[in-house]
């Protein structure tokens, strides 16, 4: 009986040590390209709001498919702040006490975020900037478009469209609505729209920075402009579609006709609308699904251990340090050329467009 259970426990610590290293096998798989991917790898993705369209309809979906194609086997950690800093605080430190391996951070407060960018250090979690630009020189990648570039595009949209309406310098000015004062990208978006607009001749009448990006306290900070200047606005300068969806509704419940030309940014699918049928003047489309995708390879590379150089490097805000960066190329959209960007992407079918309110002026517009 001694011999028969020794050789039951010899057999039993034999087929446990097999088990342990059929699973330690497993732990690696095969990557689309056949570079090596950790499987069962955690990768946060920590988004900042929820009243930015692109977030849950865009960024989300890209980012969560390209994973999924690069390493089957990973999963995605995701949580959306809803606008509060604190809340994407924690979201963080669950993801990191989950395991997390990378996180992917589109922060709500760009300076306060530091903090997630040096807990994560401490756990050796590398994090990627995505989107806007978080204020840490201890960041592994930032991956977003050229943000002062937006903002020239959009000053020099409006200014180009108020000189083609023959408004002289004299006969009235522009509201600037700009973004969220807590988000590095909106004083980029600012600064870049300042280079064009403040040259031009055309006064500015008001400025705003609209906290955490609201639509609604943009409408009403427009509300009170159009109390003060009335018919003196000639544009509006709006930093992305949501404020621009904002301040259009103010002067539209002001009866204001017809409505001056405003800017935007994202190519909101009701922004792509407005712009059909003469409410928005134009939007900048950024490729997202090549943002968020290069996001994710990052994340996948990383978890792997990959060494990835940037394209570029981008100056942290505070101290200068260089950040290895991927910068993509913005694109305004107009009327006229709806069909040849976010059509001819994908980012949009014409079906989704075109919807019973729209279809005459999809016909006109060429959307098809």
């Amino acid at each position: 009986m001694r011999i028969s259970a020794r050789r039951a426990i010899i057999f039993t610590t034999a087929l446990l040590l097999a088990v342990g290293t059929l699973t330690a096998c497993s732990t690696g798989s095969k990557t689309q390209d056949g570079t090596s991917s950790t499987s069962n790898a955690s990768i946060g993705l920590l988004l900042p709001n929820t009243v930015t369209a692109r977030y849950e309809t865009a960024d989300k979906p890209y980012f969560e498919a390209k994973v999924a194609s690069l390493c089957p086997d990973c999963t995605v950690l995701y949580a959306n702040a809803e606008g509060d800093a604190a809340k994407q605080q924690q979201q963080a430190e669950s993801m990191l006490t989950e395991g997390a391996k990378v996180l992917v951070l589109d922060p709500v407060d760009g300076v306060a975020a530091a903090a997630i960018v040096s807990e994560a250090k401490a756990k050796n979690v590398p994090v990627i900037s995505y989107d806007r630009l978080i204020d840490s020189p201890d960041l592994a990648f930032y991956v977003s478009f050229d943000n002062e570039k937006v903002g020239e595009m959009q000053g020099t949209a409006l200014v180009d469209k108020l000189k083609a309406d023959g408004v002289a310098p004299g006969d009235g000015g522009i509201l600037m609505v700009n973004g969220s004062p807590t988000d590095n990208n909106a004083a980029l978006f600012k600064a870049g729209a300042h280079k064009i607009i403040d040259p031009s001749g055309y006064k500015i009448l008001a400025e705003f920075d609209t906290p955490g990006w609201d639509p609604a306290q943009a409408q009403t900070w427009v509300a009170g402009q159009i109390a003060q200047f009335g018919d003196q606005i000639k544009g509006v300068y709006a930093a992305n579609d949501s404020i621009a969806g904002g301040a259009i509704a103010a002067l539209k419940a002001a009866g204001v006709t017809p409505i001056p030309p405003t800017t935007g940014q994202d190519a909101d699918l009701a922004a792509i609308q407005r712009i059909l049928v003469g409410d928005q003047y134009m939007t900048v489309y950024k490729a997202l699904r090549l943002e968020a995708e290069k996001a994710a390879s990052l994340a996948v590379d990383l978890v792997n251990g990959k060494t990835v150089k940037g394209s570029s490097t981008v100056k942290a805000p505070t101290g200068g340090a260089d950040i290895e960066s991927f910068l993509l190329t913005p694109v305004a959209v107009f009327v006229d050329n709806i069909q040849s960007t976010v059509v001819a992407d994908g980012f949009y079918t014409a079906a989704e467009i075109c919807t019973p309110d729209y279809v005459t002026a999809c016909t006109a517009a060429g959307i098809k």
